[in-house]
């Protein structure tokens, strides 16, 4: 009798399941084709910023040391990042207290801030982790809602950030009261990682999942963060590298960073060229030299040194991305799709990525699929404020039919 009953309640699943599935089916989306024609989707920005030059290979930059960064490069790197950040603090505080609680366990602050602006979206947030946590490296949270851990104060949450990194990187104990409720789960139950990554490029895979490429995407921030300002004395500082310094490729680099920041994209463009006379696969001077052209409107010549960076490391993710806007700019609709789907293999959390396949889409009237892909960008980040204008005025022009 029992297995009857069993087989019975398996059969009544499998109809309840299939008729879902055809409810589903039956669902219909009705676009309002006269409205779509009255709206323009935005195109999401361009990724990433200027590159300054590190000689070190990333695998060989470790979680402990220095600063390079100094606190006032950090806190105008925030700044210009997100003139408004939802801190429950100052800027100028929170860096500092970084520089305090990494300083005091031996780790490297700015590189540690920088891992928080990646985790955090530079505290503008929008994923499960709430401003009201002080909780600044996504400590306990595993998606779908999950918010994570609760700190009271900013100092607390920057503690157990740096405690968290010290349960990965050393087996002595942290030198004040531990705050991180995860270090001592980490120490019990993860032995093969205890103590044992040492560089942030071991945190791939292990801090963020699937996190491919998670200690380049901090290390990359850094890099900019260390970023000359476009003063007249950084053009004076600039000019002198070029004059002394044996490593010609990079002091090109840097005076063409400081270019940038002064707006003199052509002077920028003869940099990077320079340095890449020197150095002809220097992939920073590629990556400058492509923003370069793109300010100047030089959208071909930045495809082309997009290429030219891309068959060198075809795993920049920027460079993918970028070409993608480049290409969607010139509607060249079937390659930006392509560079934005090549991105979203090497980052799978790409809103903008999506926000702009949409657009793709969108400028070629195939609704559906912009549909599609503008409902993903706004489930990966419904902050975005693009993202959100997007899918509000699109979503004002769809009926879904039962």
């Amino acid at each position: 009798m029992k297995k009857f009953l069993s087989l019975a309640l398996i059969l009544t699943l499998i109809l309840s399941l299939t008729a879902c599935a055809d409810a589903a089916k039956k669902e219909k989306v009705k676009f309002n084709k006269k409205q779509l024609k009255k709206i323009e989707l935005v195109t999401s920005p361009s990724h990433g910023s200027p590159m300054i030059v590190l000689r070190e290979e990333y695998s060989d930059v470790p979680i402990f040391g220095e600063p390079v960064a100094t606190q006032a490069q950090m806190v105008n790197f925030i700044k210009k990042r997100n003139p408004a950040p939802k801190l429950n603090c100052t800027v100028e505080q929170l860096v500092h207290l970084y520089y305090v609680e990494a300083g005091r366990e031996g780790i490297r602050p700015d590189i540690a801030l920088c891992q928080s602006i990646k985790e955090t979206g530079t505290w503008a947030y929008g994923g499960d982790v709430i401003p009201e946590q002080n909780n600044y490296c996504g400590l306990g949270t595993t998606g779908g809602g999950v918010k994570g851990e609760f700190f009271a104060t900013p100092q607390l949450g920057a503690r157990a950030h740096i405690q968290h990194l010290l349960s990965y990187t050393s087996k002595r104990p942290p030198k004040v009261e531990i705050v991180d409720p995860r270090y001592e789960l980490i120490q019990k139950f993860r032995p093969q990682i205890f103590g044992k990554l040492t560089k942030w490029t071991d945190l791939n895979g292990v801090w963020a999942v699937p996190g491919h490429h998670y200690g380049e995407d901090i290390l990359n921030l850094w890099l900019q963060a260390q970023m000359p300002d476009g003063s007249d004395a950084s053009l004076e500082a600039a000019d002198l590298k070029v004059m002394l310094e044996s490593d010609k490729a990079a002091a090109y680099v840097y005076r063409g960073l400081v270019n940038m920041e002064r707006e003199n994209f052509y002077g920028a463009s003869d940099d990077f060229k320079a340095a890449l006379e020197v150095e002809s696969e220097l992939k920073e001077a590629l990556f400058n030299l492509a923003l370069a052209q793109e300010k100047l409107n030089k959208f071909d010549d930045a495809i082309k040194t997009y290429d030219e960076l891309l068959s060198i490391d075809d795993k920049f993710v920027y460079g993918w991305y970028n070409r993608g806007r480049l290409k969607l700019a010139k509607d060249d609709f079937k390659g930006a799709i392509k560079d934005f789907e090549t991105a979203l293999t090497i980052e799978t959390i790409g809103p903008d990525a999506y926000n702009n396949i949409a657009v793709a889409y969108f400028k070629q009237k195939k609704y559906e699929d912009a549909w599609k892909n503008i409902q993903k960008a706004a489930e990966q980040s419904s902050s975005n404020p693009i993202v959100k204008e997007n899918y509000e005025k699109f979503a004002a022009c769809v009926k879904v039919k039962k």
